[in-house]
């Protein structure tokens, strides 16, 4: 069994998916609806920009979404549906792409939701009162622990279950930093402040929440063509109703991905192909589960090699 998974922030590049736009009409074509539904040429700073301008949240997530929707569209052109997969999922704004690639959101509207979904996350918390640190070497129950314990009536929650020796903690910057140092206390091999621009997925990120509820409440979600493995439930999921409601919870709570990609081994997947740029997402899971075989699809090159792998 196959899944496709699709890589959240972090994974951003200059010039990525260019390649694919030069060599598919249908991956270019992604590119000009999302440059037509932002009403701008975001893939002008994609492929020719500044990497501080893409990174900043409301640009990287729908860049990433394009990019990962081109790479769909190039293997579609050689034949490879989204029904190779037998699950979709994505690391936090992943989703997004992943229900964008299964056809339960249009691509436009994809666009406009993490648009707004990145500027709402950027301005519910003013700069320098939150932050996010990354945890190496401890458990999920041990880095859940130390957030609890560096909390002190702040807010600091364990917010990426990444892999078994990986979890991102997010909160109040002052909880945070305490959840640095008690991490190093209880043995992680390091522990340290993460480079972004505000605390995503934790309590901090209500107004962004309610933001995003009010748009999707005006969003016509389908049925997707493949079941979604949703991150707050690391489990299937395939009702509009239920994954309109699942992703405002997406939010504030915390991305389950080392338990989605156990329960998609349970399944029975043995295959993950990560649509899109980076490997970010094939290295969780090969730490996660050594049964998986991973398979990257970014580039042209990546598109024949998965195509041959179907031979």
């Amino acid at each position: 069994m196959r899944a496709f998974v699709f890589p959240g922030q972090g994974a951003q590049a200059i010039g990525m998916g260019k390649a694919l736009a030069d060599a598919y009409p249908a991956a270019a074509a992604v590119f000009a609806e999302v440059d037509d539904a932002l009403g701008e040429k975001l893939s002008d700073l994609i492929w020719s920009g500044d990497i501080a301008d893409l990174t900043l949240t409301k640009n990287a997530q729908p860049a990433l979404m394009a990019t990962s929707l081109a790479a769909m569209k190039a293997l579609e052109s050689e034949g490879v549906t989204i029904t190779s997969a037998d699950f979709v999922a994505g690391h936090s704004l992943g989703e997004y792409s992943a229900l964008a690639a299964s056809g339960a959101l249009t691509i436009s509207d994809t666009a406009k939701l993490l648009r707004l979904r990145g500027s709402a996350m950027q301005d519910a918390v003013p700069v320098g009162v939150g932050a996010m640190a990354a945890l190496l070497g401890l458990d999920f129950a041990t880095a859940q622990a130390v957030a609890e314990e560096a909390a002190q009536g702040e807010i600091c929650q364990a917010a990426n279950d990444n892999d078994p020796s990986q979890v991102v903690v997010s909160g109040h910057k002052a909880a945070v930093e305490r959840a640095v140092v008690i991490a190093k206390e209880k043995g992680a091999k390091r522990a340290m402040l993460l480079p972004v621009s505000a605390p995503f997925h934790c309590a901090l990120m209500a107004p962004a929440a309610e933001k995003m509820a009010a748009a999707l409440a005006e969003t016509t979600i389908n049925a997707p063509a493949v079941p979604l493995v949703a991150n707050v439930l690391a489990e299937a999921v395939t009702d509009p109703d239920q994954i309109r409601k699942l992703l405002v919870e997406q939010v504030t709570g915390s991305v389950r991905w080392r338990e989605s990609v156990l329960w998609m081994g349970s399944q029975g997947v043995d295959t993950a192909w990560e649509i899109g740029s980076g490997k970010a997402l094939s290295g969780m899971i090969r730490r996660i589960n050594k049964e998986i075989t991973s398979l990257n699809v970014g580039t042209p090159d990546d598109v024949a090699a998965a195509v041959a792998s179907l031979a």
